[in-house]
């Protein structure tokens, strides 16, 4: 199928008004049309993200430009590409990271945000994939240059990073230590291959890991919590640690000892990554291809997909999201792979 044949209009989702899972609602739009550099993904499935609450929230407005239809990342069929694409054409089974559309039929992607869809898996694994696999990359390998050898821990290690973040490291050879709610998401995250996954109800995660690597403390923190967490962070890191923000779930305000950051030479960083441009993005998806991508035909690494909805149950979607009890993934099914 290519360009002259796509429907000329789609079935999307979009957010009414700033407020609850309700406000989601299924609407009609114009399909668009694939610009220079650009694909236009006919859409199997999308995943549902943390920011997507956020912006239904009204909490997180798309970047200049970008459609306000929600949706971070997709898996589908490339049906037309735009003038300069040469590395995909109609056909192609891809997914990508987009800043905006993903919950609609049809979606466009800068042409080099797609990966193709790996050996192995279907359109709603894919799917899962972009969004978490970008970030962690971004985060954990290239910002706090995690080196061989050395710890991560993972604050929400039974969310979609924290499933991705257990996978990817360990299978890259680090141990991995993460904290979780309740029981059973710490026996998941193990099951996944974290080396130890903390109860933060019942445990105090810095005692346990400072416990773990015999008082030395942790290199690496990938936090999404903030707020308190951050004080309790700070003396669990090994020296010449990083902790990564990629969230603040917690608070967005916390209390640093700045003589720990002198002495022991500590890093606080963070990022986001929907207004990066394109050339960031384009560099991860290179070094996933080339790193991530194999460990994943592998068998070393899967998607793990808690549930899926179909487009007309996204404020479903929202709410499962929301309650927090999920492990892995929620996906919008769209069409049928």
């Amino acid at each position: 199928m290519d360009g002259t044949h796509r429907s000329k209009s789609m079935r999307a989702v979009a957010i009414a008004a700033p407020g609850g899972p309700e406000v989601l609602t299924v609407v009609s739009r114009a399909t668009p049309v694939p610009e220079s550099g650009e694909v236009l993904i006919r859409v199997a499935a999308a995943g549902v993200n943390r920011p997507d609450i956020l912006q239904r929230k009204g909490l997180y407005p798309p970047p200049n430009g970008v459609t306000d239809i929600p949706g971070l990342e997709v898996a589908g069929t490339v049906v037309d590409v735009g003038p300069g694409v040469h590395a995909w054409r109609a056909g192609d089974r891809v997914c990508a990271l987009v800043s905006g559309g993903g919950y609609a039929e049809y979606c466009i992607a800068p042409a080099e945000q797609c990966l193709p869809v790996p050996r192995g898996l279907d359109m709603i694994e894919a799917a899962s994939m972009p969004e978490t696999f970008f970030t962690v990359w971004s985060n954990v390998f290239d910002r706090a240059a995690i080196r061989p050898g050395e710890t991560l821990l993972v604050q929400g290690g039974s969310s979609g990073i924290g499933v991705c973040a257990i996978q990817m490291a360990s299978a890259l050879g680090h141990r991995v230590f993460v904290t979780a709610g309740t029981a059973q998401k710490c026996l998941a995250c193990e099951g996944l291959g974290a080396e130890r996954a903390i109860n933060y109800r019942t445990e105090d995660f810095a005692a346990v890991t400072k416990a773990l690597t015999q008082d030395r403390g942790v290199d690496v923190i990938l936090d999404m919590v903030g707020g308190d967490y951050v004080a309790r962070e700070l003396p669990i890191l090994a020296d010449d640690g990083r902790l990564v923000f990629i969230a603040y779930l917690g608070g967005r305000e916390a209390t640093i000892d700045i003589e720990q950051l002198l002495r022991r030479r500590l890093v606080l960083t963070g990022s986001t990554l929907r207004s990066r441009p394109l050339g960031f993005k384009a560099g991860i998806a290179r070094a996933l291809q080339a790193k991530v991508w194999p460990l994943i035909e592998a068998g070393r690494i899967r998607p793990v997909v808690h549930a899926t909805f179909p487009l007309e149950q996204a404020s479903q979607s929202h709410a499962m999201m929301e309650n927090d009890k999920h492990v892995g993934k929620i996906v919008l099914q769209v069409a049928r792979d």
